[in-house]
């Protein structure tokens, strides 16, 4: 690099940390006029345009780069890094999709460009297609639980729910340390989903691994809510707070809001005293009073809230 290229280049660093975007940008364009094979200078200028609020230019720039990383045996990918992120952001999964297939068009092997564009494929809604690619990982690399983690979520997502446990179950075989990790993943699937019987068994799998962790029997907890299991229920709390007690209030306000959502106000309410009587918050009496009002008890809810003024 030149000394007066790089002196430059230092400026107009300098005027990018000061915010001068307006400025970085005119002596960068001279720049990438002057030295337009220097990638560097592309990806400040992009870099530049972002910041500005120049986000279609910025874009135009980085594409620009990504054709010459596609063209490379080694593939860098700094640009592609750079459009990912941005698309991501935009949630423009159109155009995320297209170029995670052209990246992994040009490098079939790489696996990292393969995980992005199942990734891609999962977020835009076309789940066969990322099972098609978690698939094809998996092949290369047949002893990574996160690879059939992403394989059971696209499963999943596609509606092939044994087929999505199975995965589940494989990640959890292969690294067995921390097997209640996988089974929670597929816990919360199941609880998105609604198929609250489901999420139970493999909360209850996850506690045959690890029985002293609260946040799955608060997550148990939250389910048996959802069929009607109560005494099931603050049980399940119960057991949370017991091995973390540190934390009783905000378990048992999440359980109250749990039961607020499927309308039993009357057990609501009882969850937000037990929590009242580890910790004084105004927000879980104003919660207790709401739960009053739910239940037509409205006098009681206004000498809850009178009772908060004073706090």
């Amino acid at each position: 690099m030149t000394e007066n290229k790089k002196t430059k280049i230092d400026f107009a660093e300098n005027l990018l940390k000061q915010n001068q975007y307006g400025d970085a940008i005119i002596l960068l364009k001279e720049l990438n006029e002057e030295f337009p094979e220097e990638e560097s200078i592309i990806l400040m200028l992009s870099w530049a345009c972002y910041d500005s609020g120049n986000t279609e230019q910025a874009l135009k720039y980085l594409n620009m780069l990504l054709e010459r990383e596609l063209k490379r045996k080694v593939f860098t990918g700094f640009a592609f890094d750079e459009l990912v992120r941005i698309y991501k952001q935009q949630k423009d999964f159109i155009k995320l999709v297209e170029i995670c297939e052209r990246a992994a068009a040009a490098q079939p092997e790489d696996a990292c460009l393969l995980t992005e564009l199942g990734n891609a494929y999962l977020q835009s809604g076309r789940a066969e297609k990322a099972c098609e690619i978690y698939k094809k990982l998996i092949e290369i690399e047949n002893d990574n639980p996160v690879y059939y983690c992403s394989w059971g979520e696209a499963l999943f997502a596609a509606g092939l729910y044994q087929e999505s446990e199975q995965a589940y179950l494989k990640a959890g075989e292969i690294d067995s340390d921390q097997s209640d990790r996988y089974y929670y993943k597929m816990a919360v699937l199941f609880q998105q989903a609604q198929k609250h019987d489901d999420a139970e068994r493999f909360l209850k799998k996850c506690l045959t691994v690890n029985s002293s962790n609260p946040l799955y029997y608060c997550s148990l907890g939250d389910t048996l809510v959802s069929t009607g299991k109560m005494q099931e229920t603050f049980d399940a709390y119960d057991k949370a707070v017991h091995y973390d007690g540190a934390r009783a209030a905000m378990y048992y306000n999440r359980l109250g809001n749990s039961l607020m959502k499927v309308g039993n106000f009357l057990k609501a309410s009882d969850a937000f005293k037990l929590a009242i009587t580890y910790e004084s918050a105004k927000s879980y009496y104003l919660s207790l009073a709401e739960a009053y009002r739910c239940m037509g008890l409205a006098e009681q809810a206004d000498v809850i809230i009178r009772e908060v003024d004073k706090l």
